[in-house]
């Protein structure tokens, strides 16, 4: 299988351990030790190794979904060297050394993704999207494509709320895939804009704006305040209460703060 190398620190357990933590994702399939995804109709499997990971079959094309699926765009040399000023920063960088947050390949699926988990749990949002997958999109060896943005688009919303959709979840989702939301133009827009052109899209609020930002664009000062589960565990680990104005301490770490604390309180604890 052919070593594609990535940045290090690198820990590929700790990295993929949300591909594991709340049940299965179709479209990111954890299969006998190894990842599975599947790229332009091939399923590629990943398996850690020295230095990187092995993916097997890998094309030049193939190499930046796979960097991106795996966090290889986070700086975590600067991350580390920051963390060493916040005792709870320092405890989880080195609990957690090598996590790199998995970042969402599509932005399409990143945004159903986070509309599927809106108020409800993250083994539902899974549960719920798996089905998805499995009805609209394209089945391979192990794992599935995620369905399309236009296989979306031309589906009525009662299959969707056939698969366990709400009503309205399902009217965000086909009228997500009927907008004319440039996903293209967004990755050039400051933050801030990219949140005002995504909530103006019904069924798109600040919180999932700002996952976009933190698990697509992978802003490094994503910040999502509104998560109860990041919520919680400021709490637990800080004691503060105002999360929004919380964040600012994290400058300009929100994004990776973010996801040790969550991280770290579901695998740690505090």
């Amino acid at each position: 299988m052919p070593l594609l190398k990535l940045p290090q620190p690198y820990d590929f357990e700790v990295s993929t351990e949300r591909f594991r933590a709340f049940g299965v994702d179709r479209a990111n399939l954890w299969h006998e030790g190894g990842l599975h995804r599947v790229v332009e109709g091939r399923e590629l499997r990943i398996e850690p190794a020295p230095g990187g990971v092995l993916v097997e079959p890998l094309t030049n094309g193939d190499s930046p979904v796979v960097l991106t699926l795996l966090g290889a765009p986070f700086d975590l040399p600067a991350f580390y060297h920051f963390a060493q000023a916040d005792p709870v920063l320092a405890c989880l960088t080195r609990d957690l050394a090598g996590f790199r947050p998995p970042l969402s390949p599509d932005p399409f699926e990143a945004l159903v993704g986070s509309i599927t988990a809106q108020q409800v749990s993250m083994f539902a949002a899974f549960a719920v999207r798996s089905r998805m997958i499995e009805r609209f999109g394209d089945p391979a060896e192990h794992a599935w494509s995620f369905p399309t943005r236009e296989r979306i688009a031309s589906a009525r919303e009662e299959e969707l709320v056939e698969l366990g959709f709400s009503r309205r979840k399902a009217e965000y989702v086909v009228s997500l895939a009927r907008s004319e939301l440039d996903f293209e133009e967004l990755r050039e827009l400051p933050d801030e804009e990219v949140k005002v052109r995504l909530v103006a899209i019904r069924g798109i609020g600040e919180w999932t704006a700002d996952w976009f930002l933190a698990r697509y664009l992978g802003r490094p000062r994503a910040w999502p305040a509104g998560d109860l589960a990041l919520q919680k565990a400021v709490v637990s680990y800080y004691g503060a209460q105002d999360f929004r104005a919380f964040g600012t301490r994290f400058e300009p770490f929100q994004n990776l703060s973010a996801h040790y604390l969550l991280t770290g309180a579901r695998m740690v604890g505090s």
